[in-house]
């Protein structure tokens, strides 16, 4: 890891999943691996119902987040008409987003928002764009004070 982003990245976040049917998503989760659901909520600005899965007893690791689109216009709908179901975006865990962000526009990258936006949790989250990051749409995830 460069010395830019060794005091921000913590960890693994999660890893997202689009979804056409949340309730499906989640049975066939727990049926097929054993996750359960430990968080659902809908988050009407980025357009999405989302589930957080984890392995049962793990409170803290990498989780598996769920995300069906509240309507044709939001983005995971668009993702979802594009490619299909299926992975969507790595997210890490990082200490301070707006730092994190500022560290990596400084290396050049580009970044989704100008500012953080409320993710899962109250957290604050921002993404890196995909053309920066191997086609990969990478998210930077800042827990709300009272999660982590």
């Amino acid at each position: 890891m460069t010395d830019a982003l060794k005091p921000h990245v913590v960890a693994i976040d999660h890893v997202g999943i689009a979804v056409p049917d949340l309730d499906a998503a989640i049975a066939f989760y727990r049926e097929n691996f054993g996750l359960e659901s430990v968080h659902e909520e809908t988050n009407e600005e980025q357009g999405v119902r989302e589930a957080m899965l984890r392995v049962p007893g793990d409170t803290t690791g990498p989780a598996i987040q769920l995300l069906a689109p509240l309507n044709e216009r939001s983005t995971i709908a668009k993702f979802i008409g594009r490619s299909g179901p299926g992975l969507q975006q790595l997210a890490y865990r990082v200490v301070d987003v707006e730092a994190t962000a500022d560290a990596l526009r400084a290396k050049g990258l580009r970044l989704l928002y100008d500012k953080p936006k409320r993710g899962t949790s109250n957290s604050r989250v921002n993404f890196v764009h995909p053309k920066d990051a191997g086609g990969v749409l990478v998210e930077l995830v800042e827990p709300a004070a009272d999660t982590h």
